[in-house]
């Protein structure tokens, strides 16, 4: 047998990342769910709500990694797993009725922005971005004086890259307000340092392919919620639009998902050690990191999130041979351990500077690069960030 649901509710979530998803015990059973490999299943006379059917409807294989993640979530309903990130985020926006207004960090995914700024483009729906750390400026786009009032809010907190914190309770309560969806994407601090459902938000996304998932292997995203009708219409969309998670990805994420908390605890510490010590070089004229009590978004991150993940930015200064973009890449180029690859959420620390995709807002600065810290040494990781800064003066 299972876990029983009263026993599971009352597992800490470090647990639960072990535990949740396993098949039923029997003599000789597998302790891991197998990988179902069919497009079709058997089954005669009219489909009901809770059969296959079809490959594209359901299978097997993902039914752990989703009822896994609602239960980390706090969510009433088993999850939705997608093919990508942006399979969930076009879900998610379906949401949105015809000519309905979306409000949404001008500081977030650059691919949320693109794809909701391409259906505003086209009609389908009003693009309201703002700055989603500044509370009153949010809520006078969720209902603005004399205008419509929004159909869905869109958060994400921290914010990438710029690691803007929302006050989430209080724009999901304005969202409500009015009538208005919230989405909150979770991706960056992942339900085991902050679970939004429990904010109040009605939907949580996350891009599976990062800290879920864990080890850059895979392409995955997944929404939760715990509204019957909502669930209903993204699990119609899912099925209609074919945004479907292969059922070996979905075996790979459930078993990333077993060493999250282990990954989490590690690199949110080492996270915090890098920012104390990259604050003061003189090489560093800015950084962004909420675990710091000189970040803006500190005392916020504080009472809302168990933990400030395992995501910082720093601004470097110029140099004597350019700018600081210039001075950025070449500080790239001169690390041996941290990999210059885009993404997050892996075991291996990553780094990047952000405007060197085009999708990336204006707004964000040239000279700013995004470390995503992985499970190394933390002095390892300090030793190739250090000789690489000091590579700069020469």
């Amino acid at each position: 047998m299972s876990l029983s649901e009263e026993r599971a509710a009352a597992l800490s979530p470090e647990t639960v990342v072990v535990a949740a998803g396993r098949p039923d015990r029997g003599h000789d059973a597998p302790v891991n769910p197998p990988i179902v490999l069919s497009s079709t299943y058997f089954g005669t006379g009219p489909l009901g709500d809770h059969d296959r059917g079809y490959g594209r409807y359901s299978n097997p294989t993902w039914d752990p990694f989703e009822e896994a993640l609602a239960q980390l979530e706090g969510a009433a309903l088993p999850g939705l797993l997608y093919a990508s990130g942006l399979a969930a985020v076009s879900s998610a926006l379906s949401l949105v009725p015809a000519g309905g207004a979306v409000v949404m960090p001008s500081h977030s995914y650059s691919g949320s922005l693109m794809m909701a700024g391409e259906l505003a483009d086209k009609g389908f729906l009003e693009l309201r971005t703002v700055d989603i750390a500044d509370t009153d400026a949010v809520k006078a786009m969720i209902a603005p004086d004399g205008g419509k009032p929004a159909s869905m809010l869109w958060l994400e907190s921290p914010t990438n890259p710029m690691l803007g914190i929302a006050e989430v309770s209080e724009l999901t309560g304005a969202a409500h307000a009015v009538g208005a969806i919230v989405v909150t994407d979770n991706t960056f601090s992942t339900p085991l340092v902050q679970q939004p459902l429990s904010f109040g938000s009605d939907i949580v996304l996350h891009s599976v392919t990062k800290y879920l998932a864990g080890h850059s292997d895979v392409v995955l995203g997944a929404l939760v919620t715990s509204d019957p009708k909502l669930r209903a219409s993204l699990l119609h969309h899912r099925i209609v639009h074919g945004g479907i998670a292969g059922p070996f990805e979905a075996f790979l994420a459930l078993r990333g998902l077993r060493t999250l908390a282990l990954r989490i605890e590690r690199s949110q510490a080492s996270a915090a050690i890098l920012a104390e010590r990259l604050k003061d070089h003189p090489r560093v004229e800015a950084i962004r990191y909420p675990g710091l009590p000189s970040d803006p978004g500190y005392e916020r991150a504080k009472a809302q999130m168990k933990g400030f993940g395992s995501i910082l930015c720093i601004q470097i200064s110029g140099d004597r041979r350019g700018g600081g973009a210039h001075a950025a890449d070449r500080l790239i180029a001169a690390l041996e351990l941290w990999l210059p690859a885009t993404s997050l959420g892996g075991v291996e620390s990553l780094i990047e500077r952000r405007r060197r995709h085009a999708a990336e807002p204006h707004s964000v600065p040239d000279n700013l690069i995004r470390l995503s810290v992985g499970i190394e040494n933390v002095e390892d990781l300090w030793a190739d960030l250090e000789q690489a800064l000091k590579s700069l003066d020469s």
